[in-house]
């Protein structure tokens, strides 16, 4: 445990910023999983109500610094193909 004031302070505000980055990943693994879940059912209007959520997180996400803008990009392409895939089934 840190004894000097200003470590007593980053301690606190790495563990604030930990929780709050934790929780908005899992919010954006949620909506990139529901996303994927959607074009599995094959229900393409919720597929892409879906898509378009799982993509401002992933933006949102690129911006906050939480993960890689080539991994959001990926992740978007990947689910943006699924998608057309189940549209040009239907």
């Amino acid at each position: 445990m840190p004894n000097i004031k200003s470590a007593i302070k980053r301690v606190k505000t790495i563990e604030k910023r930990r929780a709050l980055n934790a929780s908005q990943k899992s919010a954006l693994r949620t909506a990139v999983k529901a996303a994927d879940l959607a074009v599995v059912a094959t229900d393409v209007e919720v597929a892409k109500a879906a898509l378009i959520l799982a993509t401002k997180k992933l933006d949102k996400a690129v911006t906050k610094g939480l993960i890689h803008k080539n991994a959001a990009s990926r992740k978007k392409s990947r689910l943006a193909k699924k998608l057309n895939a189940l549209s040009a089934q239907a």
